[in-house]
């Protein structure tokens, strides 16, 4: 198993391959979170950079296909050692943040960022960025998901030795 616990319940590591299906607009730079910065997301306000990977190619593939159909993509794997993870899959972390996993499936985010309102998701993510987490380990919430499909949500990466990561591309094919 790639996760680790590290210093508490809720605080665990992740060394291992990751998977995030890339817009081809960025498949140039398949470390920079513009898209999700741009747009935002579940865990990431407008204007906040954040990487959303998977723990499978298929997590990813359907992670992509969220509001239509499946637009052109690139698969992209990630070397990944990410030594502080906030373990969102356990009830009884998310119950020391005041938090349930409803809390979190809440399909009302959208909404909610469409109309400027705060976003708990967001909050949550922001919270624990600045509580010194690089990430969190979600349940994937994608339409048909399978119950075991996990995703790990990047909310810093490269900053310092716990938290590497670099896109497989032995050959250069994304920098051509």
């Amino acid at each position: 198993m790639p996760w680790t616990p590290v210093s508490s319940p809720e605080r665990v590591s992740f060394r291992g391959l990751l998977y995030r299906n890339l817009n081809p607009i960025y498949a140039r730079d398949p470390l920079s979170g513009r898209g999700a910065a741009l747009h935002g997301g579940r865990f990431n306000r407008r204007g906040t950079a954040a990487l959303y990977t998977s723990l499978s190619p298929e997590g990813a593939i359907r992670e992509a296909n969220q509001v239509g159909t499946l637009q052109p993509t690139t698969l992209v794997a990630y070397r990944a050692e990410i030594g502080a993870v906030f373990d969102a899959t356990s009830v009884r972390s998310l119950a020391a943040w005041s938090l349930t996993p409803s809390d979190l499936a809440d399909p009302g985010w959208r909404e909610r960022m469409a109309t400027q309102q705060p976003v708990p998701t967001q909050e949550f993510a922001a919270a624990l960025a600045t509580a010194g987490f690089a990430g969190l380990v979600v349940p994937s919430y994608a339409r048909g998901a399978a119950p075991e499909a996990v995703n790990l949500v990047l909310l810093r990466w490269n900053t310092g030795d716990d938290d590497r990561l670099e896109a497989v591309d032995d050959e250069g094919r994304l920098s051509r």
